[in-house]
């Protein structure tokens, strides 16, 4: 049965009959005729066919929740069983914001010094919804994203810190460094933004919107490295959040310098699954978040 629902879990994943069997690495009919043989068993039809994969049936959708909670779980009860002979093994699968790819050193840190045999995967480049997403399927096992708790019914999430943007510029570029400035003044720099598509500069663009302000970036990146490096240069300057500047430590030549107003903010939230109990990775990943927040975990039962 277990075998049957990976081979359900991955078409719907790569929704693509060819593609899922690959991945298997089982033959095409063999996928096929086991997909058929687990909508034999339940008695519905899980998958809409044509001459090629065309979605699952509402009670595919229904199935294929059920089928990656299970899989989930046997991979913790498997987990957990030789976690009591060898400490912790396996990989902590992490998705992050770009925003949030250098905090979450910190994180990975701490987890990597207090399970120094399992090993960590961490994506940068991806998107909150598709974090959330990930988190939802059992793809990814938590991830920090921007939303706030109420917006993640039916996850586990935790608001760790606000971001709070600053102005980071080459030394001797900005006449008013270090000193609270205006964002009238920040508007007529020669900027360099995070692309419009993300997050992080969607909340800047909404909150200049809500003064009556815009950006208007001559380069526009989705990385943040790609970012710190046109700054470098000396001819740019950009937003940040200066959460993302600290753990890269001291930035020889680059100034932090604070905006005046308005304000820009906004959430990082450790989000997971709610499923309880939680898996053995999970809650050494929530052990490790409160040694560096932990404020955010002290109401919890990380037994």
């Amino acid at each position: 049965m277990f075998r049957q629902l990976e081979y359900f879990v991955a078409l719907a994943r790569e929704q693509h009959f060819a593609r899922a069997a690959q991945e298997c690495r089982i033959s095409q009919p063999a996928l096929s005729e086991s997909i058929r043989k687990l909508e034999a068993g339940l008695g519905v039809p899980l998958v809409r066919r044509g001459h090629a994969f065309q979605g699952l049936t509402a009670e595919g959708e229904t199935v294929l929740r059920w089928a990656q909670r299970l899989l989930a779980d046997r991979d913790a009860l498997a987990q957990e069983v030789a976690a009591l002979q060898s400490g912790l093994t396996g990989t902590l699968r992490l998705g992050v914001v770009p925003a949030a790819s250098s905090t979450v050193a910190q994180l990975s840190d701490a987890f990597a010094r207090a399970n120094p045999k399992a090993a960590i995967h961490v994506q940068s480049s991806l998107r909150s919804t598709g974090i959330i997403a990930q988190v939802r399927g059992y793809e990814l096992d938590a991830g920090l994203v921007y939303a706030d708790p109420a917006q993640l019914g039916g996850l586990l999430a935790l608001p760790l810190y606000r971001e709070e943007h600053v102005l980071l510029t080459k030394a001797g570029m900005f006449a008013g460094e270090g000193q609270p400035t205006a964002v009238d003044e920040v508007l007529s720099l020669p900027l360099c933004l995070l692309d419009s598509s993300m997050r992080g500069r969607q909340l800047l663009d909404e909150v200049l919107a809500s003064h009556g302000r815009s950006a208007e970036p001559r380069i526009e990146c989705d990385s943040m490295i790609t970012l710190l490096a046109q700054v470098a240069t000396g001819r740019w300057a950009s937003v940040v959040p200066k959460q993302w500047l600290e753990p890269l430590g001291e930035l020889p030549g680059l100034v932090q310098t604070p905006l005046a107003g308005p304000r820009i903010t906004s959430q990082i939230s450790l989000v997971m699954t709610g499923h309880q109990p939680l898996p053995l990775m999970l809650r050494a990943l929530l052990s490790a978040t409160g040694d560096l927040y932990p404020s955010v975990t002290k109401d919890l039962d990380l037994a």
